[in-house]
C-alpha cells in the first residue's frame, strides 16, 4: 500500500506551487520536466533520503517511487528512471534497502523495503540534511522576493 504525503508537506507544496489559486499543470508548463536530482540535491543525498522516507513504511518499486515524488511535488519535480534505478541499485548494494521480485523466478516488479541499516542512515540523513534543505528554501525565497517583491512582478 502506498504512503500518503503528510498533509503539512502537501499543504506547503500546494501553497508554494499555485498561482492565482490554480495548481500547476503539465499542460501549462513549457519545455520538458527536469530531473533536479541530477545536480546539487543528488550530491547532498537528498534523493536517497527521499527514497528511504518513501519506503520506510511500505515497500515500493521504482516507477511508483517516481510517481510518488511527482505527486508529492504536484509535478514540479520529475525524476528520470535513469536516475531512480541506479540509485535503488546503489542503496541496495550499500545494504540500506532490500529488493525482492514480485514474482520470484521472473523479472517483474522489484519491491524495495528499508533495512535496519537503512533506518539508521535515514535518521542520520534527516538530521544532517535539514540545514541544507533550509538553505535551499531560503535561497529560493530570496530569489522570489528579488524578482516579485511584495506586490507582484517588477516591470
Amino acid at each position: 500500500m502506498a504512503r500518503k504525503t503528510p498533509k503539512p508537506v502537501a499543504a506547503a507544496v500546494a501553497a508554494t506551487t499555485t498561482r492565482g489559486g490554480r495548481p500547476p499543470s503539465r499542460e501549462r508548463r513549457k519545455g520538458r520536466p527536469s530531473d533536479v536530482f541530477g545536480g546539487e540535491l543528488r550530491r547532498h543525498d537528498v534523493f536517497g533520503l527521499l527514497v528511504l522516507h518513501l519506503i520506510s513504511g511500505d515497500p515500493g518499486y521504482g516507477n511508483r517511487l517516481i510517481e510518488q515524488i511527482e505527486e508529492m511535488t504536484q509535478g514540479v519535480i520529475s525524476v528520470n528512471p535513469n536516475t531512480m534505478y541506479p540509485l535503488l541499485r546503489e542503496l541496495e548494494d550499500r545494504g540500506l534497502i532490500e529488493g525482492r521480485w514480485e514474482h520470484p523466478g521472473k523479472r517483474t516488479r522489484r519491491y524495495y523495503s528499508i533495512t535496519r541499516a537503512g533506518r539508521a542512515e535515514y535518521r542520520r540523513l534527516v538530521e544532517e540534511l535539514e540545514p541544507f534543505l533550509d538553505s535551499v528554501i531560503r535561497s529560493v525565497t530570496l530569489i522570489k522576493r528579488e524578482i516579485y517583491g511584495d506586490g507582484g512582478p517588477r516591470g
